[in-house]
This record gives C-alpha cells, sequence and structure tokens, in this order.
C-alpha cells in the first residue's frame, strides 16, 4: 500500500511501558525455529528493503552488510549476489541451514573458538559467514566493522529489557560512513504482549540519537487478518535510515 496522509501521521502510542518486562528465552526462539512458527520470515524478501536498495547501498561495491538475528533472510543471498560480504547471527542453527539449502548454497561449519558451543557457517564463496549464537555474546568473537546494517525483525524481537544493550553492539560494529536501516512496527502495545513489540520514534533517538541521525524513509500499513489473532485493528511498519552525525 502506498504511503497516505493517515500513515504518514500514525501515531505514536504512549504506552510504552506496558511491554518492558516481556522476556523470550533463546530457547524458546529455537523452539519457533523446530515447530516452524516463522511468519515473520518472508519468502519473497522485505519489499520496502527492495524499494529503497539503492539508497542504502549508494552504488558501493564491496560494502560489509550485517544481519542482526538474521534467520533465513533471503535478502542475505541478494546482497551477496552483488559482491558484497555479509555477515549474520542467528540463535537457530536450523535456521542458518534451512538457509543455506533453500539457497543452494555449499557450506562448511567449524566453532567458534572465543564462544563455547557457538558456530559459524561459511558459504564455500566465502561472502557469507552466519554465526550461530547468542548475539550478546558476539562481540567476543571480532567480527569486524561493518558499512550496512540491515535490521528487520531484530530490534523489534529483543526482549526490550534487553534493548540498549543491543543498540550498544550494533553503534560498536559501525564503520564511519556506516548506513543503518531499520525497520519496526507501531501498534497498541496493551493490545498485544509481542514479540514483535513495538518500538516508538522516542525510543529509536534515545538508544541510537547520540551517535545517529534517524530519517523515516516509509511508514506503511500492513494490518491483514492475521493479526486480529493478535488483538489489533491497526499495525504500521515503520522503515528508517539512521546514519552518523
Amino acid at each position: 500500500m502506498d504511503n497516505t496522509g493517515t500513515l504518514l501521521d500514525s501515531k505514536e502510542y504512549p504506552d510504552t511501558e506496558v511491554q518492558k518486562n516481556r522476556v523470550l528465552t533463546l530457547e524458546e526462539w529455537q523452539e519457533k525455529w523446530v515447530d516452524h512458527k516463522i511468519g515473520f520470515h518472508k519468502e519473497q524478501g522485505h519489499q520496502l528493503l527492495k524499494k529503497h536498495l539503492d539508497t542504502f547501498l549508494k552504488d558501493k561495491s564491496g560494502l560489509r552488510v550485517f544481519f542482526p538475528l538474521c534467520g533465513k533472510a533471503v535478502e542475505m543471498k541478494w546482497f551477496a549476489d552483488r559482491g558484497h560480504c555479509v555477515v549474520g547471527v542467528e540463535i537457530s542453527e536450523l535456521g542458518i541451514q534451512e538457509f543455506f539449502t533453500e539457497q543452494n548454497l555449499s557450506y562448511s561449519e567449524e566453532p567458534i573458538v572465543e564462544i563455547p558451543g557457538a558456530k559459524v557457517f561459511k558459504s564455500s564463496s566465502g561472502n557469507i559467514s552466519l554465526y550461530c549464537c547468542n548475539l550478546f555474546d558476539l562481540p567476543r568473537a571480532n567480527i569486524g566493522k561493518f558499512d550496512r546494517i540491515w535490521d528487520r525483525g531484530a530490534l523489534v524481537a529483543i526482549n526490550p529489557c534487553d534493548r540498549q544493550r543491543y543498540a550498544d553492539i550494533m553503534l560498536s560494529l559501525m564503520r564511519k560512513g556506516f548506513q543503518y536501516l531499520l525497520c519496526v512496527l507501531s501498534y497498541d502495545p496493551t493490545k498485544h504482549s509481542g514479540p514483535p513489540f513495538y518500538v516508538s520514534d522516542a525510543e529509536i533517538k534515545r538508544l541510537f540519537g547520540s551517535v545517529c541521525n534517524s530519517q523515516c524513509l516509509e511508514k506503511v500499513d500492513i494490518f491483514e487478518e492475521r493479526y486480529k489473532d493478535w488483538g489489533l485493528d491497526c499495525i504500521v511498519e515503520k522503515l528508517y535510515l539512521l546514519t552518523e552525525k
């Protein structure tokens, strides 16, 4: 759906504290993959990313692109096919294996020495590396800095109590001149406990505003029948571009 005045003026919900104590464990996320409860996965990729891809990449080549909580996002192959280097992190080994299988990519796996029990899966081409571990353990693996971050379904999935830690890690991974493309959801948080969680414009500024300028590129009404099961009658997806101040 195209933007409309109503959507562009979509309200910020004041009751942002209602979800603050909601916590999902890593085991619960892994169970979602085992039970195939992955409604967040988009088989055709994300339409807003497609639409704003040129703005995001700026005709640059050989970028390092980070996918937090990557799942089996097909966009990882989009970037790799354009010659960029993709790094992702995902707690579900099943999700990572499904990515390589569904994209017909051969891969190897090896332990991550710095993180006991964790693994990294690497495409045979060498330009996709997916870390299977807790995102908050990732800094120990010293994965370097990134030119781009595509955050779709990550910030909205992180337990609200962990957002500051999450933002600090994202900021620590950014190279000078970075572009950070962030998707969040706006809905009445008193009607749905999350995840995905409601993230306000004020929250984005609180988390990233000291380092980043933020621009809302687009707001889209994404309501469909399945959201009625969440108790919602309205949900808007917002795409933000964060850049260096």
